[in-house]
């Protein structure tokens, strides 16, 4: 089936085509679509920042709930982040695009969104490195080429190498016995991590995240962890080697449907490069530490995926549309997988209070953690 019908029949999934913008957004544009899809759904939809990047802009969130800021028993909570390396910007505009249409088609009455956002509490990053994707949109208005112009923050981090690295006590808990989840922070884990990387963790510790996608480019594929490879280094690099998670079933099948809900991943050649089924374990790729999908799978049990979505980093604004064809189903079926499974709460010997507890259960090799 080729591209485009893929894409025709997408269209017919859904009764109306929200007005949807394609156009880059720079960070003022960024913030005044957030704050227009708030005042169009003021009901269901939340605007909140989870602090500053280095050059002091506001890292915000669209949440969409049935009751925004609140989080309500057995209803799952789910995030998207894009932009997290600044000059890979299709997720900043996927993100926005999703957001003016969940909002446009929740005021539509779509059921299967009114389900969506009335079930599910969803929170949206557009922009982890707002500072870098200014440099990278600069670099474009100047017409500077630059493989890598504006990936980094305003102090030429890469935040996608920033974090806790914990995949080093999860081998050896692996080889010598340990918790294999929930994994503690380092003491001073604060005086290694960048302001945007400080935000996202103190983030995903006050909510109760249960599934997540970081948007990026350059590739087409899903990515699912383990990134860092097990394998020992060779000359000073880590061999690259499938290293699975306990959970490397569920993994696998988180990334298949959004390939296969995609207009073209599942293909596998796309860029150069062949994924069967348009997925890969991310170790199996190429070996990454201290990667934000690993550590929130280790420290709060999130099972997190990277999608790459575009050959080029930063596409031409006249690609946006197909662009946004071609996720649109994938982005919302993705989401709808927070409903797969079993939930309950845990309660004490006399039905009265919630507890903490340790859960093991049949088929997975690590225990749950309620709380």
């Amino acid at each position: 089936m080729s591209d485009l019908v893929s894409i025709f029949l997408q269209l017919l999934l859904f009764k109306l085509v929200a007005p949807v913008t394609f156009r880059h957004h720079r960070y003022d544009d960024l913030v005044r679509t957030l704050y227009k899809v708030h005042n169009e759904c003021p009901h269901v939809t939340r605007v909140y920042s989870i602090g500053r990047s280095v050059k002091g802009r506001h890292l915000y969130v669209l949440e969409f709930s049935d009751y925004p800021g609140i989080h309500e028993p057995l209803e799952p909570e789910v995030k998207y982040v894009g932009n997290m390396h600044g000059n890979e910007v299709l997720g900043r505009e996927l993100l926005l695009q999703l957001s003016e249409f969940l909002c446009e088609e929740f005021r539509n009455r779509n059921q299967r969104i009114v389900r969506l956002v009335e079930g599910t509490r969803i929170h949206i990053l557009p922009s982890m490195n707002p500072d870098g994707y200014e440099v990278a949109a600069a670099a474009q208005d100047r017409d500077i080429s630059g493989y890598l112009v504006g990936r980094n923050n305003a102090n030429g981090v890469d935040l996608n190498r920033n974090f806790p690295d914990l995949n080093t006590y999860i081998y050896y808990n692996e080889k010598n016995g340990g918790p294999n989840h929930h994994l503690p922070l380092p003491d001073n884990w604060k005086n290694q991590v960048e302001p945007e990387t400080q935000a996202v963790i103190q983030w995903i510790r006050s909510f109760n995240f249960v599934l997540s996608a970081n948007l990026h480019g350059g590739a087409v594929v899903a990515n699912y962890p383990y990134d860092k490879s097990l394998e020992h280094r060779v000359r000073g690099f880590r061999r690259t080697a499938n290293t699975p998670t306990p959970d490397d079933t569920l993994f696998q099948k988180l990334a298949k449907v959004y390939s296969y809900a995609h207009g073209w991943m599942h293909q596998g050649w796309n860029c150069g490069d062949y994924f069967p089924d348009g997925i890969t374990n991310g170790a199996s790729w190429y070996s990454l530490s201290k990667g934000m999908q690993d550590f929130n799978y280790l420290h709060t049990n999130c099972f997190e995926i990277t999608l790459e979505l575009s050959c080029d980093k930063f596409p031409r604004q006249e690609e946006l549309q197909r662009e946004w064809l071609g996720n649109r189903e994938a982005l919302i079926q993705f989401l709808e997988q927070v409903h797969q499974g079993i939930k309950g709460m845990v309660r004490d010997e006399n039905y009265n209070n919630l507890v903490d507890a340790v859960i093991s259960v049949s088929g997975i090799n690590h225990d749950v953690t309620s709380g």
